[in-house]
């Protein structure tokens, strides 16, 4: 007969993960913003639960660091709310770790071949957000998924976003902004939009895509040249982490259709 070994002293609390994941609306809203940017209003709508609920939930994640904030660009009254996917993966190793040395995190597999996913990046000039994005992309993905971006009132690249993606090892140089009114009867498996302002304008496109909202600010709104230089590497710094997780959770769902699987393939601007 075995005899059991107790552990003795006081039992340690579950870590932080744990505790937040745990409760089953703070599960669902880190499941939603988990696909994208959210107001308030929308997460209620999501999760049918009140407001006050929904609310107090947030506060708790935001506590945790598992969710931050930011005002909206477009009216300065909401506040779009958004996971943060580096500090779910440290506190979710950690958790793993908790329970057991040999629980660690593995990473994604690769992208599985087959027919290329295609996504449009927007945002409201096309001079920095988007087409860093676009760029992003087409690099990490090492060609599983052909990007493309637009604005919805075009201006000429930012000599920053030069800067910030040739620190990267990426030359925008020869590229130019594109008006979104070019590709809205044009067929993407994901539509994503990065600015609050053009995610109120964009129109439904065909085929029935996967939309996204990231809610990134304007780094060309901080002065001159050299002073919003640290606001484009940070915005260079968000897509990367928000694209590798997307990407990564492409490459775990083979399973989900590419509109590319039965319509004719997207062609260049």
């Amino acid at each position: 007969m075995y005899s059991f070994q107790v552990e003795s002293g006081a039992h340690p609390a579950p870590p932080p993960f744990a505790r937040m994941a745990a409760d089953p609306l703070r599960w669902r809203l880190l499941r939603e913003l988990s696909r994208g940017d959210r107001r308030v209003r929308e997460l209620v709508q999501l999760a049918g639960q009140p407001q006050s609920l929904v609310s107090y939930h947030l506060a708790q994640l935001r506590a945790s660091g598992l969710v931050g904030a930011r005002r909206s660009s477009f009216d300065g009254r909401d506040t779009y709310y958004h996971l943060d996917p580096v500090r779910c993966a440290e506190l979710l190793t950690a958790a793993g770790a908790a329970l057991h040395p040999g629980l660690r995190l593995q990473p994604a597999p690769p992208a599985a071949r087959g027919a290329v996913r295609t996504v449009l990046f927007l945002c409201t000039g096309n001079s920095a957000r988007s087409q860093a994005a676009e760029a992003l992309t087409e690099v990490r993905s090492g060609g599983r998924v052909r990007a493309f971006s637009a604005g919805s009132h075009p201006r000429p690249l930012h000599p920053n976003v030069l800067r910030v993606m040739a620190s990267r090892g990426i030359d925008l140089a020869g590229r130019s902004s594109k008006q979104l009114s070019a590709f809205t009867s044009r067929r993407f498996d994901y539509v994503i939009t990065l600015c609050d302002r053009v995610r109120e304008v964009c129109p439904e496109f065909p085929g029935h895509p996967g939309y996204f909202h990231w809610s990134i600010p304007d780094p060309a709104t901080s002065g001159s040249d050299e002073d919003s230089y640290p606001a484009f590497e940070r915005m260079a710094a968000e897509l990367e982490t928000r694209i590798g997780f997307w990407l990564a959770g492409l490459a775990a769902a083979p399973e989900q259709a590419s509109v590319q699987d039965a319509q004719a393939p997207v062609q260049e601007a």
